[in-house]
């Protein structure tokens, strides 16, 4: 049977879009599918999902994290220029791993918040989707995915917060949250 490979964004204000496709990744890896996630916002920092990560590829090697990003932008407006520059290298390999043939799937993890900082632009990551083959499965996380990604996508999920403990003041939770 042909796969035929899909567009998947996970998006809204609520949490769970990384962890959904991380999820997707994990099944993936259980299928024996290679996977591929770049993370165009986090960069530097240590993730429980990276020791995980490790963990199945002691098993079989299929699963691969990069992280592109610098970390949070928004706190971080005087090296903007820096952060434009690290999330155009993440498009440039995403272009590049994406018509490899090397992957059945690929996480642009936060990718929607990188054009929603205006690191990358929409026209970049719509002409990505033109160039993914047809079998090959693509994720779209991050808040707020434009319209013309959303019109793209095979597969929309839009995550909804209702509530969240930060609302109380509770911080996040290491193994929660990240």
């Amino acid at each position: 049977m042909e796969r035929q490979g899909l567009v998947i964004v996970h998006t809204g204000d609520g949490k769970g879009k990384t962890t959904a496709a991380l999820g997707l990744a994990v099944r993936a890896w259980g299928s024996g599918l290679r996977v591929l996630i770049l993370q165009f916002i986090k960069g530097g920092q240590r993730y429980g999902e990276l020791d995980t990560i490790k963990a199945l590829n002691s098993v079989r090697n299929t699963i691969e994290v990069r992280q592109c990003g610098l970390g949070f932008t928004r706190r971080d407006e005087a090296r903007k220029a820096e952060h434009i520059a690290a999330a155009k290298e993440a498009l440039r390999e995403a272009e590049e791993s994406i018509v490899s043939g090397k992957w059945d799937l690929v996480i642009l993890d936060e990718i929607n918040y990188a054009v929603k900082f205006g690191l990358v632009e929409t026209n970049e990551v719509l002409q990505l989707l033109e160039k993914k083959p047809q079998s090959l499965h693509l994720v779209l996380t991050g808040r707020d995915a434009q319209p013309e990604i959303v019109e793209a996508a095979d597969l929309v999920t839009e995550m909804r917060l209702v509530k969240h403990p930060f609302q109380k003041g509770i911080k996040a939770q290491k193994g929660i949250e990240f």
